[in-house]
């Protein structure tokens, strides 16, 4: 666990990296010369110490200097998170037992600083345990995640250093402090408290048990969903494929060919799942797909994460009551700009009725083609036969406009003309990759370098699902100026013999909403890395908003071409995705918000449930789930909510940003131009550069004159706005 992000956001491992800008003035008014002497005293606090691990020695070569990709081996990660581990707590002690009296700059600023080697290797473990997933970097991550989350408690229990900071953030005012310096320690006091600090010892002891088994249980259910992710459902006529697209009927080939089996494979994964039970006309092997999918981590079998699910909540519920909070979600809410879970259901509830009303009106248009009930592994592909009658719109129509290399393109002109980035694709070889289908990119802010983009398209074996963004180092000036690595990652099927891969519509708004993760991490001014990260339920309006863009005019006309004949999509195809664009709202809200509402009631049980699908059937129950439909993440596979605390009563943080997203959205397109330099300008500065330096709520307000409005989201969804 990276202090820095301890002190700020509560111990999440998730929090957004910080960035930093140039000039002779600091965020919150620090000139460079402060800057540079608080440096130095805490540099002088801590103890001089040569890391003899590899991987934690200072990063070379160009850029600033850049991962060692190309050295990194299991052995030689695990001997470095540990030195890094031993490293780290003798700069910590080193910190808590200074004899001078606590500043900013001897315990703030060494806080910052603390640890750095640990983060280096702390980086490459992240991506070798998501982007890679051997046997043998899971072995490490096994041994070394527990090691991680006490390393993280015997910060937060250290007396002295709690003392150090509370004495710091109480005498903020008479000690001088900016706003920006007052915020760090207020908060980092506050989340060390959060964290247990202020228990006797015996609760620290428990506190710290429970952690250190949260962290054992988190490893065990990421790996178990992963191995039931890295199976497929063999189709071995091509009868069975009929009705899929060629390019996703290539993708299955491909797929079975690499596993050396005959006919066509479909991996258990949504990037091949979904556009199976969209367009795969034989019912039975869609119900077959379906099944295997929705059942991730619950079939009774070695990677059954049903037992996994029971202990995490139960001693998530422990640590709430030790920490004397009601329940889990109560605790994880208090850093979050809804504050309480009543509030996250109000909106929640908000959404839900009209949502599931739609789906009633979508299943009744389906069943008067289909000619039978609608069953879940139904809907998608039944979907799509009314989205033919009603808006003569087929999703195939759209797929040769987004081929995977132009929508990346479209997504850098989108940076361009919103904020001034460029991004220069570097040569093979150029700098390490730590898996040759990773393409490197140079980033420019205004023809300024800021650092190194990585993109890291395609599934494979040991990949976690799904798409994220990843940030390797921050860029930061309170200690010398660092520019910023950071990474996209998805889950495509690569192509064999350079065939164009053909993305959906949906992949192409996903590919953009994880540049919208970059374009926040690469924007941001932020002097001090521990307020870089912004609160759960804020983060995902930066990226969501720039899902917007894919299908703008200017990104239309210039990028999403025909793979084959280079014209830009005709107006009369994008007018029929225009008049098709609340199309199966109910669908995808219901999918979304089932999951969110059960993750918010298990996380408000008094009484954690012992049988995890019992309680997934009740809780559906109660809300009136419709039966046509499954949620988007079944508790068994829902890895937002147990790999980490990260998301865990706060998966409704996607519709909470979507509020802010659309209500932003529509302040573009009421100006008469989606590119407004002006509007852009001021989400930049404002949204995407502050970091958590001010109240994010706040800088809503000063961005857009007012709270956000929700009608602007139920518009887009298609919902009743009274």
């Amino acid at each position: 666990m990276h202090r820095r992000h301890l002190l700020v956001a509560g111990g999440s491992l998730f929090a957004l990296s910080a960035c930093a800008s140039n000039g002779a003035t600091m965020g919150g008014g620090t000139p460079t010369t402060t800057l540079a002497a608080d440096a130095a005293v805490a540099r002088a606090v801590l103890p001089a110490q040569t890391p003899r691990a590899e991987l934690l020695q200072p990063w070379t070569g160009p850029f600033g200097g850049v991962p060692p990709w190309d050295k990194v081996t299991a052995p030689k990660l695990r001997a470095a998170l540990l030195e890094g581990i031993e490293l780290q707590r003798a700069e910590i002690e080193a910190i808590a037992n200074n004899p001078e009296p606590p500043t900013f700059a001897n315990t703030m600023v060494a806080m910052q600083m603390a640890g750095e080697p640990l983060d280096r290797a702390g980086a490459i473990y992240g991506v070798m345990t998501s982007n890679i997933g051997s046997d043998d970097y899971n072995a490490v991550d096994t041994e070394v995640s527990p090691l991680l989350s006490a390393a993280g408690d015997e910060i937060t229990f250290n007396e002295k250093l709690f003392a150090r900071i509370k004495t710091v953030a109480d005498n903020a005012r008479a000690m001088g402090l900016t706003a920006e310096q007052t915020r760090i320690a207020e908060r980092s006091r506050d989340a060390f408290v959060r964290n247990g600090a202020a228990l006797d010892a015996a609760g620290k002891a428990e506190l710290g048990r429970i952690n250190t088994a949260l962290a054992n249980a988190f490893t065990s259910f990421s790996q178990k969903v992963v191995a039931d992710e890295n199976t497929w459902t063999v189709i071995p006529t091509e009868a069975g494929v009929a009705g899929l697209p060629a390019s996703n009927k290539a993708a299955a080939a491909a797929a079975a060919r690499s596993r050396n089996v005959q006919g066509w494979a479909i991996v258990n994964t949504r990037s091949s799942v979904d556009p199976f039970l969209s367009f795969a006309d034989d019912r039975d092997l869609r119900e077959v797909v379906w099944r295997k999918f929705v059942n991730r981590g619950d079939n009774g079998d070695r990677n059954d994460t049903n037992a996994t699910i029971a202990e995490i909540v139960k001693l998530r519920q422990d640590r709430a009551r030790l920490l004397g909070f009601g329940n889990h979600a109560e605790w994880r809410m208090q850093d979050t700009m809804a504050k309480t879970p009543r509030a996250a259901m109000d909106l929640m509830n908000r959404v839900w009725a009209p949502a599931k009303a739609r789906v009633a009106e979508e299943v009744a248009d389906m069943r008067a083609i289909a000619g039978h009930d609608i069953e879940p592994w139904d809907y998608l592909y039944y979907a799509e036969k009314v989205r033919k009658q009603k808006y003569d719109l087929d999703q195939n129509e759209l797929k040769p406009y987004f081929e995977l290399n132009n929508v990346r393109a479209g997504s850098f002109e989108m940076a361009r003309r919103l904020y001034g980035f460029t991004f220069d694709k570097l040569p093979a070889g150029a700098v390490p990759v730590f898996h040759p289908d990773v393409t490197v990119y140079e980033v420019k802010d205004a023809g300024r370098p800021i650092g190194l983009y990585y993109a890291d398209d395609y599934s494979r074996a040991g990949k976690r699902s799904g798409a994220w963004m990843t940030t390797y180092r921050s860029h930061s000036t309170y200690d010398g100026e660092k520019n910023t690595l950071g990474s996209n990652n998805n889950n495509f099927t690569k192509a064999e013999g350079g065939e164009p891969i053909l993305i959906s519509l949906d992949d192409a708004e996903t590919l953009f909403h994880e540049f919208g993760h970059t374009l926040h991490a690469y924007s941001s001014k932020v002097t001090y890395p521990a307020l870089g990260g912004t609160p759960r339920d804020y983060v995902e309006y930066p990226s969501q908003v720039h899902e917007h863009w894919v299908l703008s005019r200017p990104i239309l006309d210039g990028y999403m071409k025909h793979y084959q004949t280079g014209e830009p999509m005709p107006q009369a195809l994008v007018d029929k995705i225009q008049a098709a664009q609340t199309f199966n709202q109910g669908y995808a809200t219901v999918s979304y918000l089932s999951s969110a509402l059960v993750d918010m009631d298990l996380h408000t049980q008094t009484t954690p449930p012992t049988d995890i699908d019992a309680f997934e059937r009740e809780s559906l129950a109660r809300y009136g789930m419709p039966k046509e439909i499954v949620m988007r993440h079944r508790l068994p596979q829902f890895n937002h909510l147990f790999t980490s605390d990260a998301y865990s009563a706060g998966y409704y943080s996607y519709l909470w940003s979507e509020v802010m997203d659309a209500d932003t959205w529509a302040y573009f397109e009421e100006s008469g131009d989606v590119f407004n330099p002006d509007i852009a300008a001021r989400y930049k500065a404002i949204i995407l550069s502050e970091g958590n330096t001010t109240d994010r709520a706040e800088a809503y307000r000063r961005f857009r004159g007012r709270d956000p409005d929700v009608t602007a989201l139920l518009k887009v969804r298609g919902f009743p706005t009274s």
